[in-house]
């Protein structure tokens, strides 16, 4: 599956009691599972990380919540993830107390999780800088190293980068440099970046260093226009679907194999209440997740656990009935900025009468429209699915289904001319 071509991300492992490991029928089919991630967990769904190779767990721990906790409590938030089978750490924060409290929680259990580092965040004079100075960018990453009791960090994300100049900056010169060398001396194992902006997020995508991202993602943000910033806490801008350089950042990533973790997946909370939410109604934990999940790409969602509790919702997941993950109705039925005519993955429109996964072959159809040319790894992940486009019977019975109005049956004919069946 290497090579030019795209390999589909998002390909999903899940865990199995009798300690071997099973690959799920996903996106690109059965998979050697061989040496693919540190730790599998009864329970848990793992995801390939783009051309990471790893397989993460498709709920992660942001730590950002962590910050505020004592010892004590970051343990029995990590532990609890650990035995619940998360296995990837986001840690961008330079606060020397969370890092240490973070390196404490995960010593003697190393092996089983994979950290996302950021370089660029620095901690002075008592408060949190991101800088591109490298007279405190490089003791801030060894500061981490020391504080996790690491010698490695798996992903090493250049941090924050939201501006295009801000990218100039981090993809040449001596910024570039020390994270090359990094990557050299095996401090980090890969190279990730974390950005807000489509724009920017882009430009690493296709940077062909950049191997994978952490990315804002929930419904509201992907309805703001993409000069908007999510930091002004306003969805006053959004419109009536997804943005275009959102949607597009999202295939551009599963063309070039660059996974995307998530942060932001619950816009802090506003999605959970109709009075803050832009749609006027409420979604739930479980909602928001599967939202994520279902785009391009994405390959974890990371969740900022300020306490067990939360980690046991984030959990609830896994378990969750489609009926509980559908976010498709919410949205379609919500007051206020609904989606329409477009295809958001959702899968509402199941079962089909002939067995079309209809939500991946529009997926399929997505990427192969984005170039001239089909790419040829896109027409093997469309040809070994069981049933094609040119096996709708047209019965319609999927539009009646489809909360955003998609015309199934004409995507389904041009999708069968696309690739010839």
């Amino acid at each position: 599956m290497a090579g030019g071509g795209i390999m589909m991300t998002g390909t999903v492992l899940s865990g199995c009691a009798n300690g071997k490991k099973k690959g799920a029928s996903g996106e690109a089919g059965q998979i050697d599972t061989l040496a693919l991630a540190a730790n599998y967990t009864p329970g848990m769904r793992y995801r390939r990380l783009g051309k990471t190779g790893l397989m993460v767990s498709e709920i992660g721990l942001g730590g950002e919540w962590l910050e505020r906790q004592d010892s004590e409590s970051v343990k029995k938030v990590v532990k609890l993830c650990q035995d619940k089978g998360i296995n990837i750490l986001d840690c961008w924060m330079s606060e020397p107390n969370v890092r240490t409290n973070l390196g404490n929680a995960i010593k003697g259990s190393r092996e089983k999780w994979y950290i996302q580092g950021h370089i660029g965040s620095t901690w002075q004079n008592g408060q949190y800088l991101r800088t591109r100075e490298m007279d405190k960018v490089k003791p801030a990453f060894e500061d981490l190293l020391e504080r996790f009791q690491t010698d490695y960090i798996d992903l090493g994300m250049i941090h924050y980068v939201d501006t295009v100049e801000d990218w100039n900056t981090v993809s040449k010169g001596p910024f570039r440099e020390y994270v090359d060398q990094l990557k050299a001396s095996g401090k980090i194992r890969h190279i990730g970046l974390s950005s807000h902006s489509p724009e920017v997020a882009k430009l690493a995508a296709e940077s062909g260093f950049v191997e994978m991202l952490l990315f804002s993602i929930n419904p509201a943000y992907d309805m703001l226009p993409a000069e908007a910033s999510v930091f002004e806490g306003k969805f006053d801008s959004v419109q009536g679907g997804i943005d275009p350089s959102r949607s597009d950042l999202y295939q551009i990533c599963e063309k070039n194999d660059v996974g995307i973790t998530v942060m932001k997946a619950f816009a802090g909370g506003r999605l959970f209440d109709a009075k803050s939410s832009p749609f006027g109604v409420a979604l739930t934990p479980v909602q928001c997740l599967h939202y994520a999940l279902t785009r391009p790409a994405v390959a974890s969602v990371l969740g900022g656990f300020a306490n067990e509790q939360q980690v046991l919702d984030a959990i609830a997941y896994e378990t969750a009935t489609e009926q509980e993950k559908d976010f498709g109705t919410v949205l379609a039925n919500a007051p206020a900025h609904s989606y329409g005519d477009q295809c958001t993955y959702c899968g509402h429109c199941k079962p089909c009468t002939s067995s079309i996964d209809i939500a991946m072959v529009n997926k399929l159809s997505d990427l192969a429209q984005m170039q001239a040319e089909v790419p040829s790894s896109v027409k093997d992940h469309y040809k070994v699915l069981s049933a094609h486009a040119s096996d709708c019977i047209e019965c319609g019975a999927c539009e009646t289904r489809c909360p955003f109005g998609v015309k199934i049956i004409e995507k389904m004919r041009q999708t069968a001319k696309v690739f010839g069946y």
